[in-house]
């Protein structure tokens, strides 16, 4: 799996939790899910989930965290 495929939405939320392993991030956002009364961030959330599930702990090493900034005025990132 490419790692670009997640979101800036997906990145800068998968930032706030432990993210020591694939394992613990997945059940992190899972846990956080019950919290999440927005649908859009309940979406967000899935999506990362999901991503994430399908990938490998060596893809998921590959990883860089990192809050990802996106300018709306000129759609670009920051």
């Amino acid at each position: 799996m490419n790692p670009s495929v997640f979101t800036i939405e997906e990145e800068n939320l998968m930032c706030i939790f432990d993210i020591a392993s694939r394992e613990a991030l997945i059940s992190g956002i899972r846990g956080a899910l019950l919290d999440f009364e927005e649908p859009d961030l309940r979406k967000i959330a899935e999506n990362a989930m999901k991503k994430l599930e399908a990938m490998t702990d060596a893809e998921f090493s590959a990883l860089t965290f990192s809050p990802a900034y996106h300018n709306d005025d000129d759609e670009t990132e920051v």
